[in-house]
Parts: structure tokens; C-alpha cells; sequence
């Protein structure tokens, strides 16, 4: 029979969370209804799906073109309820692609940093590698109560990249919206995982600074997070030299598209040089930064050249509250990044693998649409840049 697998309560929304003149989520209606999702799982990934949710050990499995691979948890808690909830989607979701369990035990794509386990002390963990590379890390703490779900991008990795994609425009409207999950098919590109990008305006337009393949849509002098090939990452705000000109870590013509620059906005900026940048935002927009929503965000490691997307659930009472722009810079402290910056959360936050949704949005429609999107992508092309 069909599996159900039923959301928890959920916070409607059709608005960003966006500090700069879009009010707060009002709270779900009484008769607010809860979706339903039904997912056809065949009998033999069915039993490997139970493994999973007993916290038995799940065995590697493979598919010759996606390269997906389910690999055994960490810490997980037998019975628990976040391993039979959180632990059984993820699994039911890729397995229920069609890829068979070889006979040869998974190998995990690392673990956690030690000051995270620490200070957090996540329980339930889920890892999964959708690629080589790219690790997958959920977990649920106590602490929050918090349901966290990470990205690890080892960008030493040349194939590996980053994109921004944006929604097609609207009749009526200045621009799109769409969801993570239909945005990301937009790349020509494998996704191994993507996330939402920036704030927004009611007409569909992006807060910040948008900048697809080396192509300049926005310019603001607003934080942004900023890749091409052959460079790090860089997060800052963008400046303009002449009216022409866009200047991140490099420079950007919009005369000239250099055909690889994607820039997405943020705020606030949370880290540079290993440092906070002023108290995050807390004084000024204490609704924002200091209470608990669900957040979206990206930092790097300068010294492991690795990249981490942080998705965290809120609003969702007994599951997860969300974090505070503070709670969430300790998060990327621990992880050992040294560059971040927030993006757009609220019921925007919605994070995905090979198309998959893989957290809890706070709406209850489910997955919010959104202006722009930022993904993970595979291109050996990559590998080329600068010769």
C-alpha cells in the first residue's frame, strides 16, 4: 500500500520573512489543513526503508546515473520519532527512485565537527551523499527544540560548483515565482541539492544583488554571496565601478558576461574573517534577528575549502522553533566557517536533494514559492576554469 507520510502542524504564509517592510507570519488557522503525501515504494526498498527506521544498518546504494548513495546514520536512537519520521522520508524519497542495495556496506562521507556535537549534541543523525563531494547531515536537537538539515560542499572538488537560477516572469508581475524543487530543473546541469536564495518583493523581484551565469539582472548595495570556477567563495556587499561594472571578488562586466558569475543577496552579513559582524542585526530589527524563525544560510570553511548550507526548521511547535540570527551564527561558528551570511528564511526555507524535499516548510501549503533559488551542481567543465 501507498506509505502516508503526514507533516507535522504547519504555519501558513505566502509572504518572504524578509525584515525590510514584510510584516510577521500571522498564526495558522484552527482549521488550517495538513497535507498528505502518498509515495509508492516497491516491496524490496521497503524492507531497506524498515532497516532505516529501526536503525538497523542501511547499505550503500547506488544508481549508474544519478550517483545517489544512502549511507547508515549516525547516533540515531532506535524507535525514536524523528528517526521514524525525519529517518523514513529521506530514505523512502531516494530509495523510492529505483536503485537496489549492493551487496558492500556504505562508506559515510564524514561526520559532524566536534565543537557541533558538542554544544549542540544532535541526535537522530541522517547522513546521505547525493554525489561525491557533497555530504548531507540532518539532524534534531533538544536544545531548540531544533530539526537542522546541512550541506557539506568539499570545494577542493573542481567539478563541483555553484548556480543561481531565477523564476520565470509572471503576467502583471515584475517578475516570477516558483518553487525550489520545479526552479531547480531550470539548470542544464546535475543538481545534486539546492536551497532558496533571496528575499523578495510582493511583485517578484529579488531584494539583493542577482547575477546568472556572469549575466547582471540586480545590483544593491545589500550583502550577497558570490562564486565562479577557479575562485572561493566571497560574501560581502557588491560595489559598482562605473555604471557598467560589478565588483564582488572580482570583476563583473555587464557589458562583457563573463558567462560563469552567479551572485544571490542575503541579510544580514554574519561573518567575516572568522568574526561577527556587529551584533547581527538584534538592536535594530529585534523581531527578525533575535526571535526564532526558520532560517536559511551559507558559510564557508577558508581553511577546508568547504562550503555549508544550513537549512532550519521553525514555527512548528514540539518539532523545531527555529533559531535566532545569534544561535544560528554559533551554528556556523562550530562548523568551522569563517564567511557567512543569512538568506531568505521564514517559509521560504526549503531545502532539497536531486529534487527532493528534504525539511519541514512552516507553511502548511508545504514548499513556498520564491524568486530565486541556489544550487549545487556537477560540471567538469568547472575544472577547466582559468588555463
Amino acid at each position: 500500500k501507498p506509505m502516508k507520510l503526514i507533516p507535522p502542524k504547519l504555519i501558513p504564509s505566502r509572504r518572504s520573512s524578509g525584515p525590510e517592510g514584510f510584516s510577521v507570519d500571522p498564526p495558522a488557522s484552527p482549521g488550517a489543513r495538513i497535507a498528505r503525501v502518498r509515495i509508492k515504494v516497491r516491496k524490496g526498498v521497503k524492507r531497506a526503508m524498515v532497516g532505516e527506521e529501526y536503525a538497523l544498518p542501511l547499505r550503500e546504494c547506488q544508481r549508474s546515473r544519478s550517483g545517489f548513495r544512502v549511507v547508515p546514520q549516525l547516533e540515531s536512537r532506535r524507535g525514536s520519532r524523528f528517526a521514524r519520521r525525519a529517518g523514513s522520508v529521506l530514505a523512502i524519497a531516494i530509495l523510492a527512485a529505483g536503485c537496489d542495495p549492493p551487496d558492500h556496506p556504505g562508506r559515510l562521507p564524514g561526520v559532524l565537527p566536534e565543537p557541533v556535537r558538542t554544544a549542540i549534541e544532535p541526535t537522530d543523525m541522517r547522513v546521505l551523499s547525493p554525489g561525491a563531494g557533497v555530504a548531507f547531515f540532518a539532524f534534531k536537537s533538544d536544545t531548540g527544540p531544533w530539526a537542522v538539515q546541512l550541506v557539506r560542499v568539499d570545494l577542493n572538488r573542481c567539478e563541483l560548483g555553484l548556480e543561481v537560477v531565477r523564476a520565470p516572469g509572471e503576467e502583471g508581475m515584475a517578475g516570477g515565482r516558483g518553487r525550489v524543487s520545479q526552479l531547480q530543473g531550470l539548470s542544464r546541469r546535475p543538481v545534486l541539492a539546492a536551497v532558496n536564495g533571496d528575499f523578495f518583493t510582493p511583485e517578484g523581484q529579488p531584494v539583493g544583488t542577482e547575477v546568472i551565469g556572469g549575466v547582471i539582472h540586480r545590483i544593491r548595495d545589500r550583502p550577497a554571496f558570490a562564486w565562479r570556477p577557479g575562485e572561493a567563495p566571497w560574501m560581502g556587499i557588491p560595489s559598482r565601478d562605473g555604471d557598467s561594472v560589478l565588483v564582488v571578488g572580482w570583476r563583473v562586466s555587464r557589458d562583457a558576461p563573463d558567462g560563469v558569475t552567479q551572485v544571490v543577496g542575503g541579510f544580514p552579513r554574519l561573518l567575516s574573517l572568522g568574526r561577527r559582524i556587529g551584533d547581527l542585526q538584534v538592536s535594530a530589527l529585534p523581531s527578525f534577528a533575535a526571535a526564532r524563525h526558520p532560517r536559511t544560510a551559507v558559510g564557508f570553511d577558508a581553511g577546508l575549502n568547504h562550503l555549508w548550507i544550513i537549512g532550519v526548521d521553525g514555527r512548528q511547535d514540539g518539532y523545531s522553533d527555529g533559531m535566532t540570527l545569534p544561535e544560528l551564527t554559533t551554528l556556523l561558528e562550530e562548523l568551522g566557517a569563517t564567511e557567512a551570511v543569512n538568506l531568505d528564511g521564514g517559509g521560504s526555507t526549503v531545502m532539497t536533494l536531486r529534487g527532493v524535499v528534504v525539511n519541514r516548510p512552516s507553511d502548511a501549503e508545504g514548499e513556498r514559492s520564491v524568486v530565486n533559488a541556489l544550487l549545487v551542481v556537477r560540471d567538469p567543465l568547472f575544472c577547466g576554469a582559468g588555463e
